[in-house]
């Protein structure tokens, strides 16, 4: 692993434990907004942030190219779908439980690049076998029903599965401030719409919600974001998945911290056998007993 790839990896490994800890701040906000209004605020708190960033890409030359708009739109689209749902979702469920559901955009991911030529290997499979199991002790409760929140956050990790491979095509391109910033504003404006339509917004709510927002706008969404997409630079999309995926060990640590979250055994197992699945699917059954053996 050379310096670059290293110092890539522990960009990603930050975005993840800012992901994490922001299930917490997610669910807070919950408290006093709604779903879309909280993603609308955040979003613009998120590309403000990066105005000085921005400013300073623009005064070594032209950052804004009509790839890097249409790239940017079609990532702020995506981005909206999935961070919409996710933060509808955590009025359902706990933050730990979404974490979890969420981060099976790692076994989705290989199976889009499936449907865009890509060839699946055995390990994929066995990876995706493993996991369906646990997502169902994960979701199912003793009446074997689903709750809505689960289905949102099912969902959700779809999109950001797209979002992800989204970043990979397009951060090797365009200017990552540029893609960044546009995507934010454009999940803001469009979060707002549905706000406007489906919700009531007001000012007092946003007064009341200010810590939330101000962590999740400018730590998860104006820098984890970003990190994401110049890590991704240096990073595969299938190793970035890995990494990014120690988000959902993040969320439960910070859910039972500072929420008192406390998962089921059933639950538990679920977990285990998600992340199990998560990690075969990338990492491979040789590469992780070779690991296993050089450790014992």
């Amino acid at each position: 692993m050379n310096q670059r790839t290293f110092l890539a990896d522990g960009l990603l490994m930050l975005a993840a434990l800012i992901w994490g800890t922001a299930f917490v701040a997610q669910r807070i906000g919950m408290d006093h907004m709604e779903p879309w209004g909280f993603n609308a605020v955040r979003f613009l708190i998120g590309s403000v942030a990066l105005l000085p960033l921005l400013w300073v890409q623009y005064k070594k030359g032209a950052v804004f190219y009509r790839g890097t708009w249409l790239g940017g739109i079609a990532m702020g689209v995506t981005l909206m779908f999935a961070a919409g749902l996710q933060q509808a979702g955590l009025v359902y469920t706990t933050a730990g439980k979404a974490a979890f559901i969420t981060g099976l955009y790692i076994v989705i991911v290989p199976l889009l690049s499936l449907l865009l030529g890509s060839q699946t290997n055995r390990d994929t499979w066995l990876g995706i076998t493993i996991a369906l199991p646990g997502l169902a002790m994960l979701t199912l409760g003793d009446h074997v029903a689903v709750n809505i929140g689960d289905y949102m956050m099912i969902a959700c990790s779809l999109f950001w599965a797209i979002h992800l491979l989204l970043i990979d095509r397009l951060a090797q391109r365009h200017n990552v401030i540029a893609l960044a910033f546009i995507q934010f504003l454009t999940c803001s404006l469009l979060s707002f719409g549905v706000a406007g339509v489906t919700e009531t917004l007001t000012y007092e709510q946003i007064e009341l919600t200010l810590w939330p927002l101000l962590y999740v706008g400018i730590l998860s969404t104006g820098v984890a974001y970003t990190l994401q997409i110049i890590g991704q630079k240096k990073t595969p999309a299938a190793h970035a998945s890995i990494i990014l995926s120690l988000e959902t060990v993040f969320a439960v640590i910070a859910g039972y911290l500072f929420l008192n979250e406390v998962l089921s055994a059933q639950a538990m197992v679920g977990c285990l056998l998600m992340l199990t699945g998560m990690l075969v699917s990338q990492l491979g059954v040789r590469r992780i007993r070779k690991l296993v053996y050089n450790r014992a």
